[in-house]
């Protein structure tokens, strides 16, 4: 017959408290406050409707919008009338119409907002 070995049998350490000394104690759990409504967040800049100038408005289709209402409705105006390069999407080739409002050289699309200012108006 095989003999089984013995295994020696370890000695239980104490836990140690550090762990305990080094996180405080937590306070109640804080109150949760009430969930708000999901919905449509609003920012003061899409709450703002501005005058449009002629040129602008023409493009646009209306004499008053908001900024984000302005950009849209140009960028489907640019992309209706083929005024974005081919090679370089970035960059905009105005048409006549377009060239009223943001000049006649090619613009990278985003400088094409700062160029609205001059036709923008606050009420």
């Amino acid at each position: 017959m095989a003999k089984a070995k013995k295994t020696s049998a370890k000695k239980k350490t104490a836990k140690r408290k550090t762990a305990a000394k080094r996180a405080p104690a937590r306070k109640a759990a804080a109150k949760k406050r009430p969930a708000k409504a999901k919905g449509k967040r609003r920012t003061a800049l899409t709450q703002l409707t501005y005058s449009l100038s002629d040129e602008l408005a023409e493009i646009v289709g209306s004499s008053r919008a908001t900024r984000p209402q302005i950009i849209q409705k140009l960028w489907v105006y640019i992309k209706a009338h083929g005024c974005q390069d081919s090679k370089k999407r970035r960059m905009i080739v105005p048409d006549k119409k377009l060239a009223t409002v943001l000049g006649n050289k090619p613009i990278d699309m985003l400088k094409m907002a700062g160029m609205l200012n001059k036709h923008i108006k606050k009420h």
